[in-house]
């Protein structure tokens, strides 16, 4: 197996728009803190969903107490908590350590919308989404 941080990318609140919200991909972002126990719980499990999902979707984890711009601007009132980002808008959250079968069907949901919104709009020739 690849080394741990391999598919996950920290992310600050400098970069945070470029990374997350500009992304093509979806983004999982794990808000966490050193700190915090059930972070620490949750992270192999994020770091394996990455890798899971190396191209389908994008992993990042957001440092709450070196960035909390960024972490207040979301919300986070607790961590650790998970949140998918796709196209600048928020999709899904979690609060909480969750075992990876529970985030697994939780990604593969919001890529199954993301595919059906995409053809949906393809099919019509439109790219309006908002439906």
């Amino acid at each position: 197996m690849s080394k741990q941080e391999s598919s996950m990318s920290p992310v600050t609140d400098s970069d945070f728009k470029k990374e997350v919200l500009e992304s093509k991909l979806p983004v999982l972002v794990d808000f966490w803190a050193p700190w915090c126990g059930p972070c620490r719980m949750v992270a192999p499990v994020v770091d394996e969903i990455g890798q899971q999902y190396q191209g389908q979707i994008k992993v990042c984890k957001l440092n709450t107490d070196d960035n909390s711009t960024t972490a207040s601007e979301h919300g986070i009132r607790s961590i650790p908590t998970l949140i998918i980002f796709h196209e600048g808008k928020k999709v899904d959250l979690v609060v909480g350590a969750v075992p990876k079968t529970t985030l697994a069907s939780i990604i593969d949901k919001v890529l199954d919308d993301i595919a059906k919104n995409k053809t949906e709009s393809d099919e019509s020739g439109n790219s309006d989404n908002s439906h």
